[in-house]
């Protein structure tokens, strides 16, 4: 049937990570489908570079520590990711030559739009003022410690990313803050 509406998403963990670099046993990889090899996240991002690929969404899948625990085929299959969205895909994005802009679609515009939310997606007069204050060259770790999610289970732990958010505003108020 023509005229359909169709999209195309990835999350960060597929323009993050490749399957030759993870090691066996980690059940904190788990994700369906499937994390795969490196050639499969570039073309990932030629397809977000070409706009087959509107938009990334977080995807955000936490559990408890037990859920992961045991063998591969019993664990549950999710990552948490969400707040390290924007770190997460900056790192990736800036090696392969895009920028603020193709951020700003990717997490925002292209999501609010899906979604129908017109009070979403960008700065603009008359929409809520959610935004963050970054420091895009910035480096950190990620460590158990500054995990805000519930459950601590997360292949990004170790993980050195670009991008350290300062604050967090949403609908005009601050939720975070590092700078206190």
């Amino acid at each position: 049937m023509r005229g359909l509406p169709l999209s195309a998403e990835t999350t960060p963990h597929y323009l993050h990570f490749e399957a030759e670099q993870i090691p066996p046993g980690r059940n904190d990889f788990k994700c369906a489908p499937p994390i795969r090899e490196r050639a499969n996240r570039e073309k990932l991002w030629q397809g977000l570079a070409a706009g087959i690929i509107e938009m990334i969404v977080s995807d955000h899948s936490p559990c408890t520590p037990e859920l992961k625990r045991g063998s591969f085929l019993a664990a549950w299959g999710g990552i948490a990711s969400v707040q390290f969205v924007l770190p997460v895909i900056w790192t990736e994005a800036k090696e392969r030559g895009f920028g603020f802009k193709d951020l700003a679609r990717w997490l925002c515009e292209r999501t609010a739009l899906l979604a129908r939310l017109p009070h979403k997606g960008a700065l603009e007069k008359g929409r809520d003022a959610d935004f963050a204050i970054w420091s895009p060259e910035e480096t950190f770790t990620i460590d158990e410690a500054m995990i805000e999610h519930r459950h601590k289970v997360t292949p990004y732990l170790g993980e050195t990313l670009y991008g350290v958010v300062k604050e967090t505003w949403l609908r005009g108020n601050r939720v975070f803050s590092s700078l206190s």
